[in-house]
């Protein structure tokens, strides 16, 4: 589900005040995609950040940014030894090639290695500020989503009644579909009859209309529709664990009998009411990977 929330946290290292700011984005995405942007110095606190992260929102494409106020690296030290074996080395040198001169000690400065990190001992601590920080944005993150899926629930249930309701319509209209085709098959065969003096024979035509019958009915597909729209509901309305990936089957179940009604169905209205349902049902699989 769609959501965007930020958390700070504050804290001290070896008298540094540091600020931490956590922005956490999620927007629809079918199953779990956590991914993180943070500078070099904190890419041991990555994982953390997305372990966390992954199991508080659980669904969606999620991008955690991490921003920091203050200086989190110790400051480095310098290598004794090394400068000043370097510098007795460039004195050395002088002495050979031109005695007299001075040895400025701004050379050393192209020395590698001269200054070294110094060890980092409050890792814990920063780590802590930075977990502490997503899970308030987290906090925030899913106040936007309850918010949002207040009024997607509305939105899935209006679109579920549109459907309940076509499907009425085409359940009141398929008896009439074989009476119908019993009547254009009887006035074909009047036609042929007075044209090329044919007897009329009853059963061959019973027959051809059992066949159509047996052909065009959509009984089944709609009770399946019927119940998966009782399971829908249900669902939507069930306490709990997530149920995102329920709905979304559901919806491909019925998405499929969909497309089973509307080629069983040879009458141009039911044909019209089937496009119908078929476009609620596309909307509400577009809108159901929003829900956790």
């Amino acid at each position: 589900m769609t959501g965007f929330g930020a958390g700070e946290a504050r804290l001290e290292l070896q008298g540094r005040e540091v600020r931490v700011r956590v922005d956490v984005r999620s927007v629809n995405h079918r199953f779990l995609d956590v991914r993180s942007r943070v500078a070099s110095s904190l890419a041991d606190h990555a994982p953390a950040l997305e372990e966390l992260v992954g199991k508080r929102l659980r669904r969606g494409h999620v991008e955690i940014g991490v921003r920091v106020e203050g200086r989190v690296e110790p400051a480095p030290t310098l290598d004794l030894d090394v400068a000043r074996s370097a510098y007795a080395q460039l004195v050395k040198l002088r002495d050979e090639l031109a005695p007299g001169e001075s040895v400025p000690l701004a050379l050393l400065s192209t020395v590698p290695g001269l200054f070294v990190a110094a060890p980092n001992e409050l890792g814990q601590e920063l780590r802590a500020a930075l977990l502490d920080a997503a899970k308030r944005a987290c906090d925030a993150v899913d106040v936007m989503r309850v918010r949002e899926g207040t009024a997607l629930a509305e939105e899935l249930g209006t679109r579920l009644e549109s459907v309940r309701a076509k499907l009425a319509q085409i359940r009141l209209r398929c008896p009439a579909l074989v009476d119908a085709q019993r009547a254009r098959l009887r006035d074909r065969v009047a036609r042929m009859m007075s044209e090329h003096e044919l007897t009329l024979d009853e059963t061959r035509v019973e027959h051809e209309v059992a066949l159509f019958a047996e052909r065009t009915d959509v009984a089944e597909e709609v009770a399946r529709l019927d119940s998966h729209c009782d399971q829908f509901d249900e669902l939507m309305n069930a306490t709990g664990p997530a149920h995102g990936r329920k709905l979304d089957f559901l919806l491909q179940e019925m998405a499929r009998e969909v497309n089973t009604l509307g080629a069983k169905t040879p009458e141009v209205e039911i044909t019209r009411v089937v496009v119908e349902i078929k476009a609620d049902v596309e909307r509400m699989r577009e809108q159901v990977q929003n829900v956790l």
